[in-house]
């Protein structure tokens, strides 16, 4: 039988067994499997952290669409202030109302220019620390996305290393080097392979994607606290004529 034949008859050979993802898996060593069902946990709870988070930010855009038309529409930062309904799952609302809430403190207390002045750098700040304390509630679990990205494909990695030194051992069992004696070993390590790349890719996407619309949000909101501490300035000037 010459090389050629042999090569037609291993492919035949192995195309009998069922190679299919399930068999891999079943005929895999026990470190491909804890490797395989690492990948397939990560990949879960990836997908989890990616639908969450999309779900919040398209949710919290819509809030903050209709709080700035409800602000800008008002006649009177007191009355809007008094009848706003803070339910704590509003970033826009919860600054409104720090700023609202530090400008009631201070504002009896300021009788000068330089008060004025201080009493805006209190509200900027005060409103600032709580659009830190609302971005790190937006930004939980970005870590894992970020985590699952850099090493899943490594993971990945070591399940073909392993897959692969099952061939050789293979080999070295039964003094067979044909298709047949290795393709099971080759076969499962290029399914880690495989697999650290599809839990790897969604994973860098998404972190990149969610922390772009973050950061945006983010400075939708410092633009509001701008925005507000102008209004706030304005009114202390005409009280003042």
């Amino acid at each position: 039988m010459n090389g050629a034949e042999e090569i037609i008859t291993a492919a035949h050979n192995v195309s009998g067994h069922n190679m299919s993802l399930m068999n891999l898996f079943i005929q895999a060593s026990f470190t491909v499997k804890f490797v395989i069902l690492l990948l397939l946990g990560c990949s879960f709870w990836s997908w989890t952290v990616i639908f969450a988070k999309f779900s919040i930010l398209r949710k919290l855009k819509a809030k903050a669409d209709k709080f700035e038309e409800a602000f800008w529409n008002c006649g009177s930062l007191e009355i809007f202030f008094d009848g706003i309904n803070n339910k704590g799952d509003d970033p826009f609302v919860s600054v409104f109302i720090s700023g609202m809430q530090e400008w009631r403190r201070t504002k009896a207390k300021v009788k000068t220019i330089i008060g004025n002045i201080s009493m805006n750098e209190r509200i900027g700040r005060m409103m600032r620390v709580t659009i830190g304390r609302e971005v790190e509630y937006l930004e939980r679990y970005l870590g894992f996305l970020a985590t699952v990205g850099s090493t899943a494909p490594f993971v990945g990695l070591f399940g073909t290393v392993w897959g692969i030194m099952n061939s050789f051992e293979a080999i070295g069992f039964d003094q067979n080097t044909s298709l047949t004696a290795v393709a099971p070993g080759i076969a499962e390590a290029l399914f880690a392979t495989a697999l650290g790349l599809v839990v790897t890719i969604p994973a860098v996407v998404a972190y990149n994607k969610i922390s772009s619309e973050i950061n945006r949000y983010q400075n939708r909101l410092e633009a509001f606290v701008d925005e507000f501490s102008s209004i706030i300035s304005r009114q202390v000037e005409d009280s003042e004529v």
